[in-house]
């Protein structure tokens, strides 16, 4: 009988930690989620998916090696996924130390232990599409990183040292690069939370207007919850790589915010005020992504697209419901889950 997979989940309190517990839970793992102070957090997004009995909790401090060794050592996972650290662009520039230690730092924390303790353990790295900064064209595995704000910088680190630990040591280790997805578990500090909370109060009466910075920038938004099926999907892969996930559309903030208030029946013009105060001293402008490996070789694509992301988000919030939309994951391959032909890996030799 083939011995229950043992996940570690650092950042499990957060959007992705949340719903990756609720998917591995589904396929028979044992997981364990890590937060600073377990015994003071409240696991709201754990409690609203109704698994946080279902989960074993830790307080681990991933700036602390001693931390990591000691709690990993304990807990013997077969898989780690770090999805940790601070996720917030624009928070980025006010607190640039702070992300930098919650995402690098912690990183190399982790893949520490790894080199010194349990390199057969798989390890799972999430990296940001913001790395890419502005692309020319539809930006891929193989792309160049230039990222313009400290939380793509920390993320690009996170991503380089993964791939030197893979080369150098042998460590299981991908990474996948991800584009922006939302869910109602996002703060409400995140655009996409601000422009469908705000919007669904003015249809429901309030006089109040929804003040964005620049509504140029284009992104490619998915749906959350397809976004872990797609992280454990590239765990599954005997052969380590590393993976961009997306939808493959890119739409402006304004094509976002006009599509929210539309199925609102609303306006957005009406409502809108440009404040020159939320634009970000730099911006990513544009960050249009092709999504084709994950397609090829995991049998994952999105199913949800921008205006399915909106309605979602509609839905829940006019609902007061956190819980995941339902969706249908795509097959997985064929042939398994070793590569086929591939592009090289960024970074590497071959």
């Amino acid at each position: 009988m083939t011995a229950q997979p043992v996940a570690v989940i650092f950042g499990v309190s957060g959007q992705d930690g949340a719903y990756l517990a609720h998917l591995l839970l589904s396929k028979g793992y044992a997981v364990h989620g890590v937060s600073r102070d377990a015994d003071a957090s409240s696991f709201a997004r754990l409690a609203r998916l109704g698994i946080r009995d279902r989960v074993t909790l830790h307080s681990g401090d991933l700036s602390e090696f001693r931390s990591i060794i000691s709690l990993l050592g304990k807990i013997n996972p077969t898989e780690i996924y770090n999805l940790a650290g601070q996720s917030s662009v624009a928070l980025s520039f006010e607190l640039p130390v702070e992300t930098f230690e919650s995402v690098a730092v912690a990183t190399i924390n982790i893949l520490e232990y790894l080199r010194l303790v349990k390199s057969s353990v798989r390890y799972f790295q999430a990296v940001s599409s913001e790395c890419f900064g502005n692309t020319v064209g539809r930006a891929n595995e193989t792309t160049p990183f230039q990222p313009r704000s400290p939380y793509a910088m920390a993320k690009a680190a996170s991503y380089w040292t993964s791939c030197i630990y893979r080369e150098a040591y042998g460590i299981h280790v991908c990474s996948g690069i991800l584009s922006n997805h939302e869910s109602p578990f996002r703060p409400t500090r995140f655009v996409t939370r601000k422009i469908v909370s705000t919007a669904v109060r003015i249809s429901q009466g309030s006089k109040e207007r929804l003040r964005l910075g620049n509504v140029e920038i284009a992104r490619d938004w998915g749906w959350a919850p397809e976004y872990v099926d797609a992280m454990w999907r590239l765990m599954r892969r005997d052969t380590p790589t590393d993976c961009l996930f997306a939808t493959g559309q890119t739409h402006t903030l304004r094509e976002f915010a006009a599509g929210v208030f539309a199925e609102l029946n609303l306006e957005l013009d009406k409502y809108l005020d440009i404040d020159q105060t939320l634009l970000r001293p730099t911006e990513v402008l544009r960050n249009e992504l092709d999504p084709s490996r994950a397609r090829m070789e995991l049998g994952w694509s999105a199913h949800s697209k921008m205006r399915d992301v909106t309605s979602h988000l509609i839905a829940c919030d006019l609902k007061g419901q956190l819980g995941p939309v339902p969706w249908k994951p795509g097959p997985l391959p064929d042939r398994g889950f070793e590569s086929r032909d591939t592009a090289p890996i960024r970074g590497s030799k071959g």
